[in-house]
Order: C-alpha cells, then sequence, then structure tokens
C-alpha cells in the first residue's frame, strides 16, 4: 500500500493554487493581442518589438511572453539580439481570432463574467444560489436578464457560445443518426452554431432557432447568414410561450440552467408538442454516476452554481427526468469531447 509519503504533495499544492495564475495569464495575452500579432507578423518577434506594437510596458510583455512559453502557449528561439516569440499550433488554431475554431470569445467571456462570480464561489456554497446580485450588483431572479445584462454581454456569451460548438458541435450532431428527423427545433439555439452543424450533417433538415427575440434579432444580423433558407428563427420564452410541432427538440446546454421542477415543466411541453415517433436530444456535460469525475463536469456545475439555478448531471438522472416527461427509448453517447448526447423517443 502507498503512504502519504508517496505524495508529491507540495507540487500538487503548488498546481491547484496557481490554477488562476494560468487561466488570467492566457485570457490577458489574448486580450492583449499577443497571439493575433504573431499570426501576423512574418516572423518571430522579440519581446520589446510586441510590446511596442501592442502599446505595453516592456518589463511587463517580457514576462507575460515567458509565462507563455512555459504553459506551451508560445514557442521562444534565442538569438544574438535576444529572445524571439513565435506562437504553437495550438495558440494559432484556438487562441487567434481569425481561426475557424478560435476561443478567443469564449475566454473573454470566462476571463470577464465567470471570474467575476468565481470571486464568490464560497458565498454561493453557503447560499445555494447563482451570484449575480454580488458580482455585479444585479438581481438575478430573472437568470437570462442577469446573463443578458446589456446587450454588449449577450452578444459575448453568444460569441463563446458558437466558438464552443465549433469545436464539439459536430461531435454531438454525429452521436445518433438524426436523418429521419427533418422537422428540428433548436430550443435556446442562441446565435446558430449548433444549428448550422446540424444542417451541415442533415442537409435534407431544416432547423428552426427558438430562442428570446433579442437573441433573435442579433442571431438575424451577426450569426446566421439570410441566404441561409434551411435555418429559420421563432421568437418566444420556451417556459411561457407555445412550442410548435416538430420531428426533434434540441436542448444543448439548457436543462443545466435549470433545477428539477424547471426541466420537467419544459420536457413536459415539448412531449406534448412533439410528433409521434419524434424525439428530444439533451447535449450536456455529463457526470460519472459514481461521482469521480469527469473534472470538467464537476467544474461546470460549480459554474451553474454560481450563475444559474441548475446544475450539472448523470445520465440516469437525466435518463429519469425523460422517463418521468414520457420519453421512452433512451439512449446515451459519451462523444469523448466536452459535450455528450442522450436521445429519447416519444
Amino acid at each position: 500500500m502507498s503512504s502519504t509519503q508517496d505524495l508529491d504533495y507540495p507540487q500538487i499544492l503548488f498546481q491547484y493554487n496557481n490554477g488562476f495564475l494560468v487561466s488570467k495569464i492566457m485570457f490577458t495575452a489574448c486580450e492583449l493581442g499577443v497571439f493575433d500579432l504573431l499570426l501576423e507578423s512574418e516572423g518571430p518577434l522579440s519581446s520589446d518589438a510586441i510590446a511596442e506594437r501592442l502599446g505595453t510596458s516592456a518589463s511587463g510583455m517580457e514576462r507575460l511572453l515567458d509565462a507563455c512559453v512555459g504553459l506551451k502557449l508560445l514557442g521562444v528561439e534565442m538569438k544574438s539580439e535576444g529572445a524571439f516569440y513565435r506562437n504553437t499550433e495550438l495558440s494559432n488554431l484556438y487562441l487567434t481570432k481569425s481561426s475557424p475554431k478560435s476561443q478567443y470569445h469564449n475566454l473573454m467571456y470566462y476571463s470577464k463574467t465567470i471570474y467575476l462570480c468565481w470571486h464568490y464561489l464560497t458565498d454561493a456554497v453557503r447560499d445555494g444560489k447563482n451570484q449575480y446580485e454580488r458580482a455585479f450588483g444585479i438581481s438575478s431572479e430573472d437568470i437570462f436578464g442577469a446573463l443578458y445584462r446589456s446587450e454588449e454581454e449577450m452578444i459575448k456569451f453568444m460569441y463563446g457560445l458558437n466558438a464552443i460548438w465549433s469545436i464539439c458541435g459536430r461531435d454531438v450532431i454525429a452521436a445518433f443518426d438524426l436523418s429521419a428527423f427533418t422537422v428540428i427545433y433548436d430550443l435556446g439555439g442562441c446565435a446558430g452554431g449548433l444549428a448550422q452543424e446540424c444542417i451541415s450533417l442533415y442537409p435534407n433538415s431544416t432547423v428552426t432557432i427558438y430562442d428570446l427575440p433579442k437573441v433573435v434579432q442579433v442571431a438575424k444580423e451577426r450569426f446566421v447568414p439570410p441566404e441561409e433558407r434551411r435555418i429559420t428563427f421563432h421568437e418566444g420564452d420556451f417556459f411561457k410561450d407555445p412550442i410548435p410541432e416538430a420531428d426533434l427538440y434540441i436542448l444543448a446546454r439548457t436543462l443545466h440552467d435549470w433545477a428539477e421542477d424547471k426541466c420537467m415543466q419544459l420536457l413536459a411541453k415539448i412531449h406534448k408538442a412533439c410528433k409521434p415517433g419524434g424525439g428530444v436530444l439533451l447535449v450536456e456535460t455529463l457526470l460519472n454516476e459514481d461521482k469521480t469525475g469527469p473534472s470538467e463536469a464537476q467544474l461546470f456545475s460549480l459554474v451553474m452554481l454560481v450563475q444559474t439555478e441548475g446544475k450539472e448531471r448523470t445520465p440516469s438522472e437525466y435518463s429519469k427526468l425523460l422517463t418521468a416527461a414520457g420519453f421512452r427509448e433512451i439512449q446515451v453517447k459519451k462523444t469523448g469531447k466536452l459535450y455528450d448526447a442522450i436521445l429519447g423517443r416519444k
């Protein structure tokens, strides 16, 4: 048997204690435009050149760049004139704004919004409530009124969500054969990133994005081109307004926002509207039944605590909700990525 002496506690604690520093280094380099500048440059740049072009102090930039090298976000080449920095493949792909798989907007949402809520995690654990009032001084009785507290914040959230679907969307849409479902409603479809993946994989389908009027307006203006006829829009609040009949309803990153009673209310409403033989596709980060992880889902559940009314759940917890709402033939598919899929049939 191993003893506590076998565990390198100082190293473990160092990594955990400094986890937030790692995130902030990446956020800061993104916000200042380090990765974008190095992508556009014809070759590696010195820290002085980067600092001058980005309008920062030379000493501060040098330390930030060295930290990025240590985190494998940048590469460095030593020349007679000094150190010259370049992007890595990872930073070119995920941290530059122009990349199709850019996570820039998602990282900025974490930096400017989620981090501020996480400052009050202790209070959230004590109270069992989200922390928008402490973090931003606004009531969170209307969850999405708080999440979308300004148009700028809403657009930031929409860009961030599309960034997630750029790397995870295809996997969840392809988790099951959805070709039989031609009329699809994406409830809370936001900026349309998942709808785009759906019509790409299933060209005979049409997807209607059902979301709040102000979200739909921005999605039309900024995210979904008007010539894309296979994606349409429906303005409304799916808790209060009617849900039209369809073959399939997608609830992606939606049920985790709500407590069980709200989830049951929505699923029962969907079941009533659903065509016979139709179904509902849940897209969520699934917890292991034995509470061993995955750590991403466990962390997301704390994000839900500080920001919403909901939580992440296990496959059996989602299956129980679906069964209680009247759905059957429930299938669970782990994708190996950030989000998994559950399909229930009527």
